[in-house]
């Protein structure tokens, strides 16, 4: 798949494909099959939560390729109670020790906002890693709105769908994000990517990031 991204568009542009993964086997699969990056979560099978200190390090012992870990206590909404902001905010600090380059994070308020609060905790506890917000940017009622708070907060990458089941439905709302975004954020593409998705993106868009 990074061949062929690099195939697509000539120049010096830079792509990245990260993968998800919730096995060690299925991380080395992804650092095999070319992927820049990986987020680590458990649990993919129900979109995804919190892996365990152990599986990290069993991946990180194993390659040395760039490891997100997804931060998300529970199954569900991204609503959290202050005690799963607290436990969130522990597991930065332990997967930080551990060696992780990145979390994968989102926190919402009941009408549909992005949590700047209980971000901006996170955050401040993440020191340099690098901050994703997740598809709870899907949910949110105001895609704009919530860009120009997570360039606010300082973060760095956004993965969405464009706000549909996939990114090749979202493709309008992808290009949009991408062009306000003004490079002070990467806008990175999930749900539903493969080659022709891809493909059509390259063609459609400016974006340089797949998830």
């Amino acid at each position: 798949m990074n061949a062929f991204m690099e195939n697509e568009k000539s120049g010096n542009t830079k792509y990245t494909l990260e993968c998800c993964v919730d096995s060690a086997e299925s991380a080395l699969f992804a650092k095999k099959g070319g992927a820049d990056r990986l987020e680590l979560c458990s649990g993919l099978v129900i979109g995804g939560i919190t892996p365990t200190l152990a599986l990290f390090r069993q991946i990180r012992e194993q390659t040395d390729i760039r490891i997100h870990v997804l931060l998300r206590p529970r199954f569900g909404d991204f609503l959290y109670t202050k005690q799963e902001i607290s436990i969130i905010a522990k597991e930065i600090e332990l997967f930080h020790t551990a060696g992780a380059e990145g979390i994968v994070i989102g926190c919402l308020n009941s009408d549909g906002s992005l949590d700047c609060g209980a971000m901006r905790f996170l955050i401040d506890h993440a020191g340099q890693m690098s901050i994703t917000l997740h598809r709870a940017f899907d949910m949110c009622k105001d895609p704009f709105q919530t860009l120009e708070k997570a360039k606010e907060l300082g973060i760095h990458t956004i993965l969405t769908s464009g706000c549909q089941s996939s990114c090749t439905e979202g493709i309008d709302l992808l290009r949009q994000l991408d062009e306000r975004a003004e490079g002070q954020i990467t806008i990175m593409a999930g749900a539903g990517i493969n080659e022709n998705a891809v493909r059509l993106l390259l063609e459609k868009t400016n974006l340089t990031a797949f998830h």
